[in-house]
């Protein structure tokens, strides 16, 4: 594999420099290198851990039962997936669904990093608490920081359950539709952050931190 993947500037591109990777043991197990799909103009980006066997197999993310229950909490916002992105930290599907390895995501994340350069998008929410410990860099567990705004480096991230944590306890199932009415409100701040940033550029750079912030509070 070159280095072609740093030049991209579609996702087309970044597929065509990837999808033959080896940088890695798991191109020896997967099936298909899962790069992401949806709009790459969205608001909303999705981040998970990793794909799984139904991802592996059609090479799209999230066409499992967490993707079914991920695709009604969209329309419970009024949104689908022609309109957000979805993606995971790593390409390649663990062997057995393990946990990604530490050399792994460092291998695989720059990947993802460059999806969030193309993308753009206002809001990034992490899935769970590899993808969240990864795009944050904390140790914070994901029961403390879901339905939280966090701003990094100019980014706005809202850490939530993964659907597939909510389909085994069913308890979270609750937790994450409401984190979802929240998220669909934060969209809208954003939107109207975005455009006073736009008609008032700020004179000098502001330097954010990244504390969690209530939902909802800008």
């Amino acid at each position: 594999m070159t280095e072609e993947w740093r030049e991209a500037t579609t996702m087309n591109r970044l597929w065509g420099a990837i999808k033959d990777c080896h940088r890695c043991p798991l191109g020896e197990t997967r099936t298909n290198v899962v790069l992401g799909a949806g709009n790459e103009s969205a608001e909303i980006m999705f981040v998970g851990e990793a794909p799984g066997f139904h991802e592996d197999k059609q090479g799209i993310p999230f066409v499992g039962p967490a993707g079914q229950f991920l695709d009604q909490l969209l329309r419970s916002i009024g949104l689908d997936r022609g309109q957000v992105y979805i993606a995971n930290t790593l390409k390649c599907r663990p062997p057995d669904n393990r946990d990604p390895l530490p050399e792994e995501l460092a291998t695989c994340t720059p990947f993802l990093f460059k999806q969030i350069e193309i993308i753009r998008p206002r809001i990034i929410c992490t899935l769970g608490n590899h993808a969240t410990r990864t795009l944050l860099g904390t140790t914070t567990g994901i029961t403390q920081l879901h339905g939280k705004l966090v701003r990094k480096k100019g980014l706005a991230y809202v850490p939530l359950f993964h659907p597939a944590a909510a389909l085994h306890k069913p308890p979270l199932k609750s937790v994450l539709i409401g984190d979802f009415q929240l998220l669909r409100e934060n969209l809208d701040s954003e939107r109207a952050r975005w455009r006073e940033e736009r008609e008032n550029p700020p004179e000098t750079p502001v330097e954010e931190d990244a504390q969690p912030e209530q939902m909802g509070l800008f």
